[in-house]
C-alpha cells in the first residue's frame, strides 16, 4: 500500500495496525519495511497532532505521567535534575524548570518542549492548615 497523508479516523486505524504489525518484525532501518515504519511513525505523529486538541496540560503532571508510563522514579532522572533535593522540589511545584531540565526532560521522556516551557499551576494544598506562628517573649531579668 502507498502511505498518503492520513484524513480520517480509518485511514488512522489502518496505519496503526500496520505499524503495529511492521513493529513486530524490527525491520532493518534502510528496508523497505524500515523505511514504511519510519513513515508510518510521521504520518501518525502529524494526525495525532492536527485532529487531538490537547488541552492546557500542566508540565509537571505531564513529567508525573510520562515517568508513570516508562516506568521511571526520581532516580532514573537525577541526571536531569541533578539531585533528589531539586527533583522533588520542581515536582512538588516549589521550583520552575531550568532550560537544562527542559531540554533534558524533553529528550528522554520525549515531551515537547512547548509543552514544558508552560507555566505550572500552583500547587492546590487544600487539606493544609496553616500552622501558628511561634511567639517568642523576652525573658524578664530576675
Amino acid at each position: 500500500m502507498t502511505w498518503t497523508v492520513l484524513h480520517t479516523p480509518g485511514d488512522y486505524k489502518r496505519a496503526l495496525a500496520r505499524l503495529d504489525h511492521l513493529a513486530e518484525q524490527a525491520p532493518l532501518p534502510h528496508s523497505n519495511e524500515g523505511r514504511e515504519l519510519e513513515l508510518l511513525g510521521y504520518l501518525i505523529q502529524d494526525f495525532e497532532d492536527r485532529e487531538w486538541v490537547q488541552p492546557d496540560l500542566d508540565p509537571i503532571d505531564a513529567i508525573s505521567v510520562r515517568m508513570e508510563q516508562l516506568h521511571l522514579n526520581v532516580a532514573d532522572l537525577l541526571d536531569v535534575f541533578g539531585d533528589r533535593g531539586t527533583a522533588s522540589k520542581v515536582l512538588n511545584r516549589q521550583r520552575s524548570l531550568s532550560l537544562a531540565m527542559i531540554r533534558g526532560l524533553s529528550e528522554r521522556l520525549t515531551l515537547p518542549v512547548d509543552l514544558l516551557i508552560r507555566p505550572t499551576a500552583p500547587r492546590s494544598n487544600k487539606l493544609a492548615v496553616a500552622e501558628p506562628r511561634a511567639t517568642y517573649r523576652k525573658r524578664r531579668k530576675r
